[in-house]
């Protein structure tokens, strides 16, 4: 029994500096080059979280927008 499409899981294993590698697979799928920057979001009762690139683009034009007084 496979996954449903479109959802994946993969493991990492976090380095003595704290640094976790990203799978080949993934950084294909969401387009993840060198340089890039990720948010990661944490909830102690829920675990970690990376949103796709991009996620909160629009959120932060609305709310640094200058409006004309």
């Amino acid at each position: 029994m496979g996954a449903p499409k479109g959802y994946y899981a993969w493991t990492a294993t976090v380095g003595e500096k704290g640094q976790i590698v990203i799978p080949k697979q993934a950084r294909e799928i969401f387009d993840i080059k060198p340089g890039d920057s990720l948010l990661i979001l944490g909830a102690e009762n829920r675990g970690l979280a990376i949103p796709p690139k991009g996620a909160f683009t629009n959120l932060f034009k609305v709310a640094f927008e200058e409006k004309d007084n």
